[in-house]
């Protein structure tokens, strides 16, 4: 591989503002991406999947350069000269990779390798803690899972279309697809694209979401013609699901805290041809009161870690703290104490979190019972997805029922 010097200049201020002002790698890439119109697939693509690389690889990376947060420019070329010598790709002639030590290089990526921390590249207090909940032997599989690249897993609008008919019409734009065993209504990708500016992405034929997240609309157990309410509803990925799951059919109300989240869902859901949709924005505890007792069925897809989606968003190791932890946790039990009520007399629930840890998984379900809010419900079962054995995201989820 050639590398071009304006393709490697953009890498390097993209890591420039995720390391050092703290921004988010997807918004950061998005920017960059823009910059030149004369860069094409391929260029887009080696500085996106470089960039995510080296801060995937951020600790390890730092650790055999010998460089310290800030990150000055050097530094960060150094990061990017081991990115190269690890890739075996030939470091150009330039005044920044002057006296690039290879084997050096080669050599603390050996000695560091010995150590779990290091080769998969997180902070001491995450690696702890993961091994603390999950034990070593799990913890250790499931960080080197989360470190591989996500596929790209599209769910097919069943409102629209099918996924035989999908995987057609993608196939006529140039984009090769795969069923996906025991997920009826998923493909995979067969090579990465820009799937977005395909006419069936425009038309509503289908949306992109993990495997695993398909999971959770099919847990909530939807029928056609019942009254659902998604309480953390975001953008709405899984609002759609369980439209396209009801037919149509019923009511769904999206509920979020961010306005801004909920006119993107409002974009989607009519793109999507889902017309059994409202959204209402938690602007006051008199939102989530006036639906008390008046729900078939209620989603919790509660704010997390995010540590079971590591390997689609690698900049939330460095972002994540252990007082951020302590107060999700707390979160998680008062919006599961308080959106429950939305329930009624013989509806179920759903709780799910994209995180691994059981902190924030079947201890808060316990925990939940246990409280005056919780005595009504019953635990029905439960689901946990680990990267490992899936090859998807990790997920969580609950499934209980109000007696």
């Amino acid at each position: 591989m050639r590398l071009h010097r304006n393709l490697v200049f953009a890498t390097i201020d993209a890591l420039a503002e995720i390391f050092n002002e703290g921004n988010y790698a997807d918004k950061v890439i998005e920017k960059t991406l823009k910059r030149d119109k004369r860069w094409g697939s391929r260029d887009r693509s080696f500085i996106a999947e470089t960039t995510y690389d080296i801060v995937r690889w951020k600790r390890l990376y730092a650790e055999i350069a010998e460089v310290k947060e800030p990150y000055k420019r050097e530094d960060l070329f150094r990061m990017f000269a081991v990115w190269c010598v690890l890739r075996g790709i030939t470091i150009p002639d330039w005044p920044q990779f002057e006296k690039t030590p290879e084997r050096r290089i080669k050599g603390r990526f050996d000695e560091l390798s010995r150590i779990r921390k290091f080769r998969e590249s997180v902070p001491d207090w995450m690696d702890k803690l993961g091994e603390e909940e999950l034990g070593e032997k799990v913890w250790t599989k499931e960080l080197h899972a989360l470190n591989e690249q996500a596929p790209v897993v599209i769910r097919a609008n069943k409102l629209k279309t099918n996924p035989k008919e999908l995987a057609q019409v993608l196939s006529e734009e140039g984009i090769e697809t795969s069923n996906l065993r025991n997920y009826p209504e998923a493909l995979v990708l067969k090579e990465r694209a820009n799937i977005f500016k395909t006419k069936a992405f425009q038309n509503g034929l289908f949306e992109v979401q993990d495997a695993s997240s398909q999971r959770v609309a099919e847990f909530l157990d939807v029928k056609p013609g019942m009254r659902v309410v998604d309480t953390c509803a975001g953008a709405g990925g899984k609002t759609l699901h369980l439209a396209a799951l009801m037919e149509n059919k019923g009511q769904i109300i999206a509920l979020d805290i961010y306005g801004n989240k909920l006119k993107e869902l409002k974009r989607r859901a009519k793109r999507a041809g889902a017309h059994n949709v409202e959204t209402r924005s938690i602007d006051s505890t008199k939102v989530i009161k006036k639906l008390y007792n008046s729900a078939d069925r209620v989603l919790i897809d509660a704010p997390c870690s995010g540590l079971g989606v590591l390997s689609r968003n690698p900049d939330a190791k460095w972002k994540l703290d252990p007082e951020f932890l302590d107060r999700i946790r707390k979160t998680q039990l008062e919006i599961l104490e308080q959106y429950s009520r939305i329930v009624k007399e013989g509806g179920k629930l759903v709780y799910a979190t994209c995180s691994i840890l059981p902190s924030e998984n079947q201890k808060q379900v316990q925990k939940f019972l246990k409280t005056e809010a919780g005595k009504p419900f019953r635990l029905m079962k439960e689901k946990v997805i680990l990267s490992s054995e899936s090859g998807y995201d990790g997920f969580y989820m609950a499934l209980l029922e109000k007696e």
